[in-house]
């Protein structure tokens, strides 16, 4: 009885709070992925300014919590250049979350990058390819194949990394789960948000592997 009851309550806001979940994953892997490829290049930039500027960037990113990063943007928008702006809730929540994993998944396509030998370069020049045709079209083909088991564990990483927005009084699926077990004393709502969790996991998982077998023609 006591089960029903919390499953009665538990779905109608899980389905909820999914939405929420699932609308910071897609955002952020839709715009941090491009953009990490164009942050690997400025960070691999002959400028040194741009390339030390970037570093900086990554550094900072990489180095302070997501949660830290998070309530920075919402709470401290008085510390930033934009004097005076506040972020919104979800402004907050997709700038943090974009900002942070550009930097992750910079750093991974550089390493991809620099694991692509020099002579490629020096043969497409010979044969008269431009720079961004190279990079486009036998580069970065290449990078994607070495570094796909690196970018499929960051993005399973961010699905578990959503349940961080509750810090800014937004609902997704593990604050479903709190506001349920506080209302009728019980852990069970945790467990079934857990299933859910390990749900999304697999459609991932069995995604990324399909993702991951189109690059097997460069073995």
């Amino acid at each position: 009885m006591m089960e029903m009851k919390v499953l009665n309550m538990l779905v109608p806001m899980t389905l909820s709070g999914l939405v929420t979940t699932l609308g910071v994953f897609i955002i952020t892997l839709v715009v941090s992925v491009p953009l990490s490829i164009v942050v690997a290049k400025l960070r691999m930039s002959k400028n040194l300014f741009v390339s030390n500027i970037t570093a900086a960037y990554i550094y900072v990113m990489r180095g302070t919590p997501l949660l830290l990063q998070l309530m920075f943007i919402f709470f401290g928008y008085h510390y930033v250049p934009v004097i005076g702006y506040a972020f919104g809730r979800y402004q907050a929540i997709f700038v943090a979350f974009i900002l942070n994993y550009t930097a992750y998944f910079a750093e991974i396509f550089r390493g991809g990058i620099n694991s692509i030998d020099v002579g490629q370069y020096e043969a497409s020049k010979v044969l008269g390819l431009s720079k961004s045709h190279t990079f486009m079209k036998i580069v970065l083909p290449q990078v994607m194949k070495t570094v796909m088991p690196s970018v499929g564990n960051e993005v399973i990483t961010l699905v578990k990394d959503t349940s961080l927005v509750y810090i800014l009084g937004v609902t997704e699926i593990l604050k479903a789960a709190k506001a349920v077990s506080n209302t009728y004393a019980t852990f069970s709502p945790y467990i079934y948000i857990g299933l859910v969790y390990l749900l999304i996991t697999a459609v991932l998982t069995k995604v990324l592997n399909k993702v991951e077998n189109k690059f097997n023609y460069y073995r």
